[in-house]
């Protein structure tokens, strides 16, 4: 399961009203090679699912991760920040044993 802080959430409804999405495109979350640590994140919106996806729903944000993604996601939080030392979407990922600065890239 990923896990969605408020302001993740919040930032995500401002986000598909914005791009003018509509509710049925979701968030979806993957793992992909990659970055400087070896593995990267890879977030957009999404409104197509395939057998071996998973759905998870956290405050109302339906989030789809394939099967092998959610080896290295699970039990990872999706926040936002917007203050002074950047601005985005970053992973709070327990299964990491090494990110890299900038926050997109990890290794296990």
């Amino acid at each position: 399961m990923i896990i969605v802080s408020e302001k993740a959430k919040d930032r995500i409804l401002e986000l598909r009203q914005e791009e003018n999405r509509n509710e049925e495109e979701n968030i979806r979350v993957s793992v992909k090679g990659g970055g400087c640590s070896g593995l990267m994140y890879d977030l957009g919106f999404d409104n197509q699912t395939t057998d071996s996806d998973q759905i998870f729903e956290d405050k109302g944000v339906k989030i789809i991760v394939d099967r092998k993604s959610l080896l290295y996601l699970a039990g990872t939080t999706l926040e936002f920040t917007d203050g002074l030392n950047g601005k985005g979407f970053q992973f709070v990922n327990p299964n990491a044993s090494r990110t890299c600065g900038c926050g997109e890239s990890f290794s296990i």
